[in-house]
């Protein structure tokens, strides 16, 4: 264990949340990840900073063939993108002291062959001797589209506590990025560049402590104090992607979408732990569970589509299931216009409805257009502003703050909380707020998401 006394908790969160909220950098409208159909994996150690400002030695996966040619352990490990019916080959090196492995769940025809006599035949697959000298060749057929992942088959109740995983996305064969699908059907589809991973997952602080000092690990005393999405915990869940003060966690946490659209959330949980992962302002519809579509005929899926789909309040995942789900909003039936008064100057706007009852350009429910705010909003004094408050209840507006309020929402978004439903995994340590926690972020029309 160590601590980085520098680096305060509250320069923290400013830091993490004024480079994600001004959009100095792009949001992460992507999944970040490795493309192609051969990959080189390296497993080493080094360290992840935590939110509540403590550093924790960690095993991981790294690129063997980074574009700036200097290899970066990272947790989880970096995410494969490949297209179905792709034969996809994964060379693995091990610089760990422990034999290492790579098993692919789901994926069909898979081999393993080491690249030489130092090769160990483990319990489920070939592994990868410690040294670095020798590596072991896995090859699968991505057999179908879907959210998957891959992890280690060698001693799992350390090695994945340790950080040895990471996802895989298996894109439908035909798939148009302009208009893209999860599963190469309509009820599967989703708004270009509305795509979001995250990967639940948990970490006993003692564990990795004990490991480090090169010590044996009673993995029967499993009791977890971290809890992160994509290798974060908040704040830093809300950081950009690629932050430089978080060079081993490169994948953030915070997804973005406007009124009207359709983002599609792919979950991974890994660990031991269930992570019941509830979000706020709307239900999420379930497609897909363990690349799986949700369809009452598998034989006729291209036209009946994921027709047994679920609204979840909450998804409740288990340890090495996945889910895929779209997620809306629009502010429909709330009881008040979102973009506030009509006849206000400051405010004015139509609501042109379309066959399904929606402005098409803002997608306000025009049902709802020109209903009052229900409720009187108080005086500054009796105020308490969070920092995500824009001053106005109405999306694309802003309102007078105290002085130094508001700074973390320059265009009147509405931050919708995203959590687990366990409510200590939203700590780091016991230091609330931390853990599996962020934001979705509602953007008013016409404002770009880079």
């Amino acid at each position: 264990m160590r601590w980085t006394p520098s680096r305060k908790i509250g320069m923290g969160v400013l830091c993490v949340l004024a480079s994600a909220l001004f959009f100095a950098v792009p949001a992460g409208a992507e999944i970040p990840g490795l493309t192609g159909t051969s990959f080189s994996l390296v497993a080493a150690s080094d360290y992840i900073q935590n939110g509540d400002g403590n550093n924790l030695f960690f095993w991981g996966y790294a690129d063997g063939n980074p574009p700036s040619g200097t290899v970066s352990v990272q947790y989880p490990g970096p995410t494969l993108i490949v297209n179905e019916g792709d034969t996809v080959t994964v060379t693995l090196r091990n610089w760990l002291p422990d034999p290492v492995s790579l098993l692919f769940p789901g994926m069909d025809s898979v081999t393993a062959t080491p690249s030489d006599n130092n090769g160990i035949r483990g319990i489920f697959t070939w592994e990868a001797p410690p040294g670095g000298q020798s590596t072991v060749t896995y090859t699968f057929v991505a057999g179908r589209p879907g959210t998957f992942y891959y992890q280690s088959g060698t001693n799992m109740d350390k090695q994945l506590e340790m950080g040895l995983f990471g996802a895989i996305i298996v894109r439908p064969a035909v798939f148009n990025p302009a208009a893209p699908t999860a599963y190469g059907e309509s009820s599967s589809a989703y708004t270009a560049g509305r795509e979001f991973l995250f990967i639940l997952s948990e970490m006993d602080d003692r564990y990795h402590n004990q490991v480090e000092r090169g010590e044996e690990i009673d993995t029967t005393t499993f009791f977890p104090v971290y809890w992160f999405i994509n290798g974060r915990n908040s704040p830093d869940t809300m950081g950009a992607a690629g932050a430089s003060y978080l060079p081993h966690q490169p994948y953030n946490a915070l997804p973005m979408m406007h009124p009207g659209e359709k983002s599609l959330i792919r979950l991974i949980s890994m660990g031991r732990d269930q992570h019941p992962f509830h979000p706020h302002s709307n239900h999420t519809r379930v497609i897909a569970w363990d690349a799986m579509p949700l369809t009452s005929d598998p034989a006729d899926f291209a036209n009946v589509g994921a027709d047994l789909g679920e609204l979840a309040f909450t998804v409740t995942t288990v340890p090495g299931r996945t889910s895929d789900s779209t997620f809306e909003w629009t502010g429909k039936a709330l009881g008040w216009d979102v973009y506030g008064d009509p006849n206000d100057p400051l405010t004015a706007h139509d609501c042109a409805p379309n066959a399904q009852g929606f402005d098409p350009v803002t997608s306000e429910w025009c049902a709802d257009h020109g209903k009052p705010f229900p409720v009187g909003i108080p005086e500054q004094d009796d105020l308490s502003a969070g920092d995500f408050f824009s001053g106005s209840p109405f999306l694309g507006q802003l309102g007078a703050l105290p002085p130094g309020f508001g700074k973390f929402n320059t265009n009147g978004a509405f931050f919708q909380i995203w959590h687990s439903h366990s409510e200590k995994e939203m700590t780091n340590n016991d230091v609330f707020p931390g853990g599996i926690m962020t934001f979705m972020v509602i953007i008013p029309p016409g404002v770009d998401i880079p």
